[in-house]
């Protein structure tokens, strides 16, 4: 059943970008479950899914991420913390194993979508490799918007976070070498009660300020 407009539109208003986390409260794992899902249904160009959404939850590991992250607190007191990944960049192999699952998932044939594979490896061959994982990269901002409204829809808090050194990250996290740079973060969990952010009056234009009929 469609969730009510109202309820979509009152999560999204109570949603912000959650400035300090209650590092006691942690996302219960079957609730995390189902929120881990929300990114992998995304929408992405061709329906190929250039990435990976890395999970930490490894408090060595995210002591080390937190100090290439100007130290933001968010990193350490979250309960979660995804690093979204595009392929850097994505390449033919790629496109085969699409080409596979699709035929996998729908009942069909690899040889019966080789029209829809030799489109793919068209669009692909016009763009060298950083125009590829730019591309890419574009997809996984589309995911990491599903993942921020599915956290609100079921009352998770969350925050997108640019400010942090990607290739550290992906030395790190050993990204590089499964051909994944780390392109944009999210942390998620519960906010304090002292976030005084909390508070603040959300600022947004008004809707005919923005939206623009033809």
């Amino acid at each position: 059943m469609p969730v009510p407009p109202d309820t979509v539109l009152a999560q999204l208003g109570w949603r912000y970008a959650t400035k300090k986390f209650d590092p006691t409260k942690k996302i219960a794992a079957d609730l995390w479950a189902k929120l881990e899902q929300a990114p992998v249904l995304s929408p992405s160009s061709y329906g190929i899914q250039p990435w990976k959404f890395v999970v930490v939850t490894d408090p060595d590991v995210r002591t080390r991420l937190h100090e290439v992250s100007y130290k933001q607190p968010q990193i350490l007191d979250a309960s979660h913390l995804v690093v979204f990944a595009a392929k850097n960049p994505p390449t033919p192999a790629d496109i085969d194993t699409y080409v596979a699952r699709t035929a996998e998932v729908r009942g069909t044939t690899v040889e019966a979508l080789e029209g829809f594979k030799q489109m793919m490896l068209g669009s692909l061959s016009r763009m060298d490799a950083a125009q590829a994982h730019r591309w890419a990269a574009r997809q996984t901002y589309i995911a990491l918007g599903v993942f921020l409204s599915a956290a609100a829809m079921m009352g998770v808090d969350a925050c997108p976070m640019e400010g942090f050194q990607p290739d550290k990250y992906d030395e790190i996290l050993g990204l590089k070498t499964k051909g994944l740079g780390a392109v944009v973060i999210a942390t998620a969990g519960y906010r304090s009660a002292d976030d005084k952010n909390a508070s603040n009056a959300k600022v947004r234009f008004a809707v005919d300020d923005v939206v623009m009929r033809v």
